[in-house]
């Protein structure tokens, strides 16, 4: 049972469903809009223009026959102002998990950063921190080790 939660975890996290989640949900809330220019902005005018041709002149006349209200601007700010209040909540959980996603690569990094290298304090050539005698100029570095402390 752990190992499967274990799997779903690393599926969930991964990039690729995080994208395709944030792509569903702004989808969505787009779809909103849209629907709402369509519907509150859009076809009451195209209602209008067909009660005009119909000939209906007067506006009371026209919402009881073809059932049409004013147009809608209202709602279909609110519908933006939806899409956009999403959108932030959204952008701000991606980069929570961004966040959250990065600590163990950070850590991972501050681990591999050990120093791999030290100088040689003869020639100050560059070699490797396991090093016993320099590959440039041959010193002992045990030897020269052991001077410099007695030396401070």
């Amino acid at each position: 049972m752990g190992k499967l939660l274990s799997e779903f975890k690393e599926f969930v996290m991964r990039g690729n469903v995080m994208d395709l989640a944030v792509g569903v949900i702004i989808g969505g809330a787009f779809g909103s809009i849209v629907t709402s220019l369509c519907d509150d902005v859009i076809m009451p005018g195209v209602q209008y223009i067909i009660g005009t041709v119909a000939g209906v002149d007067d506006i009371e006349q026209m919402t009881a026959v073809l059932n049409v209200g004013p147009i809608k601007f209202g709602q279909f700010v609110s519908a933006i102002i939806n899409f956009l209040i999403m959108a932030l909540i959204i952008f701000i959980m991606v980069k929570a998990v961004n966040k959250l996603m990065s600590i163990p690569k950070m850590l991972k990094h501050d681990a591999e950063e050990a120093p791999t290298t030290k100088e040689c304090p003869f020639c100050k050539s560059e070699i490797s921190i396991e090093a016993v005698r320099c590959p440039h100029c041959t010193s002992m570095l045990e030897v020269a080790e052991e001077a410099l402390t007695e030396e401070k």
